[in-house]
C-alpha cells in the first residue's frame, strides 16, 4: 500500500507554478507587510522621530531628505505596506465575526482589500507629492 502512495507523490514541487486563490495572496501579503512594517519599519520610524526631536539642524536635514522626489517615491512602498495591512486586518476582523465567510464574499472582500490598498496609496502619493 505504501509503495503505491510513494509513487504518486510529486517528486518536485515548484511553488511558483502553483496558482493561489486571491484570498490566499491577500493573506500572504498581509503577513509579509506586517513583518516588513515591524522589523525595518519601527527602527526607521524611531530614528526619524529622534531626528525630529534632537535639534533644529537635524529636523531641517530630515525635511531635506523627505523633500527629494526619489525618497517620496520610495516612501510609497512602506505606505502601501501599512495601508494594505490595515485594510486586510479589517477584513480579518470581519471574518472573525463570521461576516463574509462565504466563498464569493471572501473573494470579493479580498479584491476590495487589494483595490483599497492601492487606491489609498495613490491618494497618499498625490497628497505628499
Amino acid at each position: 500500500m505504501e509503495v503505491k502512495l510513494h509513487n504518486k507523490r510529486p517528486k518536485h514541487l515548484d511553488l511558483f507554478k502553483i496558482k493561489l486563490a486571491l484570498p490566499a495572496l491577500v493573506s500572504i501579503f498581509h503577513r509579509i507587510s506586517g513583518v516588513l512594517l515591524f522589523f525595518p519599519g519601527i527602527p526607521l520610524l524611531l530614528y526619524g522621530l529622534q531626528m525630529l526631536l534632537t535639534s533644529q539642524q537635524s529636523f531641517e536635514t530630515l525635511q531635506e531628505v523627505f523633500s527629494s522626489p526619489a525618497v517620496k517615491l520610495l516612501l510609497l512602498l512602506p505606505i502601501w505596506f501599512f495601508l494594505h495591512h490595515l485594510c486586510a486586518g479589517i477584513r480579518y476582523l470581519a471574518l472573525d465575526l463570521h461576516v463574509g465567510i462565504a466563498l464569493a464574499q471572501a473573494r470579493a472582500s479580498s479584491k476590495l482589500v487589494l483595490m483599497a490598498g492601492i487606491l489609498l496609496t495613490l491618494i497618499t502619493g498625490v497628497v505628499i507629492w
